[in-house]
């Protein structure tokens, strides 16, 4: 048990110090971004160098129903070996004990990485730029809301009541004062981040009733990922403190902006560390023209991964703060891919269609991926768009089912997230997909069930 406390990270031990850990929850993410594993004494996770869990749980949709992903063995349910990353430990601060998390990776019988697992489709991602002698470094941005409880799903999602015991109505980007409104949600946030050494780059107020965003230092993709997936959970739960939802959906108030996770990139070359976006007297490179054409090129097909729910197109609407559109522009906030202000040691580029709703591992791996078929086949974008881009006719699909048939087809971005990955998540998606047309909804109702 000593040796296995001293393996934590030191925000961990710091938590932990002078108590009595209970217990230990280890979890891996499947396909939407939900925890899945088993919570075990901290006695029994000390004896323990891993757990199964069945493959299954990468074939199971939002709803809890399944796909028919299983492949030639039928759906048989075979255990995974699931083994601990030590470097993931970090508290659960909200809990009633003492208790950790853990993530875990995922490996077959033979000690193979489990290739549907979305931890694994990135680190597979990443060892594609370090075998080119790159480093990628991403930098997400996490948007949501904080709505009033929502126990019907008939009824419209509402922002929650703010402190003033006036509803979050307002919308008011920046806002110190809407900022305030939410003040003990947010110092939930805070104390629970600092104890799980989390570094915030900070909180505002997005554009939207009750929607903040947080941004977070730049970093390892995987590093990063990690800590948007403990983050959901985390700000779940300090919402759930003060009657209230926090919610990731990509547009869950019809009149409301939409919520994104907007993804900065950049690349370093391994030997030197100096960023290959930027040559020696500052200039931008073939290579940061490259990456932006690989964006373009390439994230139509993506974009099932990066907007993985019907509810996620709704969110691509003219002139409310999302793209509509792949075009690429300096400092230009309605273009899907923006040129953020930078020095040239942090030139960088931001992609901007991932929404909030995606796993966060597969919405960075497929980001990254786009990139990094634009940086092998060497090609140029478009010219940069000056102005409005919302002047311009969308080029992105506006439904899942259109998003699923190019995903389904683009054989370049399979081989880069993983074939076995990319045949199970467009059988899972597409059973999804085919279940919500199942659902008839209330405009259909209201508008048809009499006039057609």
């Amino acid at each position: 048990m000593a040796d296995w406390m001293e393996q934590l990270p030191q925000a961990a031990k710091d938590f932990l110090e002078g108590r009595r850990l209970d217990e230990v929850e280890c979890i891996i993410s499947d396909l939407p971004g939900i925890a899945r594993g088993k919570a075990v004494p901290a006695s029994k996770f000390a004896r323990q160098d891993y757990f199964h869990l069945p493959d299954s749980i990468f074939y199971q949709t939002i709803t809890g129903d399944w796909g028919e992903a299983a492949g030639e063995d039928g759906f048989i349910e075979k255990d995974m070996i699931l083994r601990p990353d030590m470097s993931t430990a970090t508290a659960a601060p909200w809990t009633g004990d003492w208790t950790l998390q853990v993530i875990h990776d995922a490996f077959d019988r033979t000690g193979a990485p489990v290739p549907c697992s979305p931890r694994n489709v990135l680190k597979h991602v990443c060892k594609l730029y370090n075998d080119q002698g790159w480093k990628p470094v991403v930098a997400p941005e996490m948007e949501f809301f904080l709505v009033g409880r929502n126990l019907d799903p008939a009824h419209d999602i509402k922002p929650m009541m703010g402190r003033s015991g006036r509803p979050a109505a307002a919308r008011q980007a920046y806002s110190m004062t809407a900022v305030d409104e939410f003040g003990p949600v947010i110092d939930d946030i805070y104390d629970f981040a600092e104890a799980q050494g989390f570094e915030i780059d900070g909180i505002t107020q997005e554009g939207g009733a009750g929607q903040l965003e947080i941004n977070l230092r730049h970093g390892s993709p995987v590093r990063l990922a990690d800590e948007v997936f403990y983050f959901k959970r985390l700000i779940r739960e300090a919402a759930l403190r003060h009657d209230c939802f926090a919610t990731f959906m990509a547009k869950p108030i019809a009149d409301e902006p939409g919520s994104a996770m907007h993804i900065h990139h950049s690349v370093l070359d391994l030997e030197s560390g100096e960023n290959v976006f930027s040559d020696a007297e500052g200039n931008e490179t073939e290579a940061f023209y490259h990456f932006i054409a690989g964006l373009q090129n390439h994230m139509p097909a993506a974009l099932a991964v990066i907007a993985p729910y019907v509810n996620s197109y709704r969110r691509y609407v003219k002139d409310h703060a999302a793209p509509i559109n792949l075009e690429w522009g300096r400092d230009n906030r309605t273009t899907g891919i923006r040129i953020p202000l930078s020095s040239p040691v942090a030139r960088r580029v931001e992609n901007r269609l991932a929404g909030m709703d995606c796993n966060p591992y597969l919405g960075i791996a497929a980001s990254l991926a786009c990139g990094y078929l634009g940086l092998m086949e060497g090609k140029r974008p478009k010219a940069e768009f000056k102005g409005d881009a919302y002047v311009g006719e969308g080029d992105i699909p506006r439904v899942l089912g259109e998003a699923l048939d190019l995903f389904e087809d683009a054989t370049s971005l399979h081989e880069v997230l993983g074939s076995e990955f990319a045949r199970v998540y467009g059988i899972v998606k597409r059973s999804e997909y085919e279940e919500f047309l199942q659902v008839i909804s209330p405009w259909e109702r209201e508008h048809l069930l009499l006039n057609v």
